[in-house]
């Protein structure tokens, strides 16, 4: 039954990789991550695949498979990239450096030092790239009121990485077979929690890649006048209604308000105590709200549209997240309270 389980997941993980990968050079090709960190995002998406794929061709041979001399490199090759691809999310002005690639160099430990050391060794660096990311995603701490879910989003991947670890560093006492079973569960966990999360929360790397920016920043209004910049922003957006623009990024808002992408994230995050995309998504829920009590035969679907939402998903994510229902719901709610209301 568990060998059923891991053969499933290996077979999701596959299509997830690729999905994941679509979604990186679609949906969120504009973020622009620093370029190494880049990179290493496609180079775990596709080791992890590889691993997959060893995971399954193992699983349905009989007896008990060894472990290959690329099987082992591919492990210090996903090491490498997850520590290359989240130190450029959490720490991207640092990312850059050329010595960075050089924890790639343990990877030639694969093909000298036999596979009961290898592996476990392979998860021993894991654990060490761990506790340094561990040391940088500590400095988001004085955002944490304002970035919980993505706080949170961390801490639940972390403890699968650890998982993971654990199993690897167990693998001479619990055996091969069992070493690949948990292996393959437990990355086709972490790949369904990365496709869920983007789904559920399709905002959600640009407001992790915020809350960074915002850790790191150092003050960019010390030359501006706070509240003209306000009174520009208000008009732009209450006035001009620039939160109708499907869209509308930082770098665009600020062109229209006169800053710099910078200053103006630095001014909407000290000034409302939540980032861009919070303070965009804010206009967009009060209008849809208004929207979804004057028309009451639109659907809830036009209405996120047309208040400048770009699909369902996102346009109820939201409207959960601000009000505390999904759209149909409050309608109804706000219905019932109108119609028991004394005349």
């Amino acid at each position: 039954m568990i060998e059923s389980v891991a053969l499933l997941m290996v077979g999701f993980s596959l299509g997830a990789a690729v999905l994941l990968a679509l979604a990186g050079a679609t949906v969120y090709a504009d973020m622009q991550p620093p370029p190494l960190a880049r990179v290493a995002g496609w180079v775990l998406l596709a080791t992890l695949a590889a691993l997959q794929l060893a995971h399954g061709r193992a699983l349905l041979q009989p007896g008990e498979v060894p472990v290959s001399t690329s099987y082992v490199a591919g492990l210090y090759v996903a090491v490498a990239a997850f520590l290359l691809f989240f130190r450029g999310a959490l720490q991207p002005r640092e990312s850059e450096r050329p010595w960075h690639v050089l924890v790639l160099a343990p990877v030639g430990l694969a093909w000298v030092l036999p596979a009961a050391i290898g592996v476990p060794l392979a998860f021993a660096g894991g654990v060490a790239c761990a506790a340094w990311l561990a040391v940088l995603a500590h400095r988001l701490r004085a955002q944490r009121r304002r970035f919980r879910l993505e706080r949170g989003v961390f801490v639940a991947h972390a403890l699968i990485a650890l998982l993971v670890l654990l199993v690897g560093l167990a693998s001479p006492w619990i055996g091969l077979h069992a070493f690949r079973v948990t292996y393959a569960i437990l990355i086709g966990a972490g790949l369904f929690a990365a496709l869920y999360l983007l789904l559920r929360f399709p905002d959600l790397p640009a407001r992790a890649a915020e809350a960074v920016a915002t850790a790191y920043a150092v003050s960019t209004l010390t030359r501006v006048d706070r509240e003209a910049a306000l009174l520009r922003l208000r008009r732009v957006m209450e006035e001009d209604k620039a939160w109708l623009d499907e869209n509308l990024s930082l770098a665009a808002l600020a062109a229209r308000v006169g800053l710099t992408p910078h200053q103006l994230s630095e001014l909407i995050n000290t000034q409302f105590d939540h980032g861009f995309a919070r303070y965009v998504r804010g206009y967009r829920v009060e209008a849809a709200r208004r929207m979804l009590l004057d028309e009451p035969t639109a659907s809830v679907l036009s209405v996120g549209l047309a208040v400048g939402f770009t699909s369902q998903s996102t346009f109820y994510a939201a409207f959960r997240e601000i009000t505390g229902q999904v759209p149909g719901r409050y309608r109804r709610d706000q219905a019932g309270a109108a119609d028991r209301k004394p005349t």
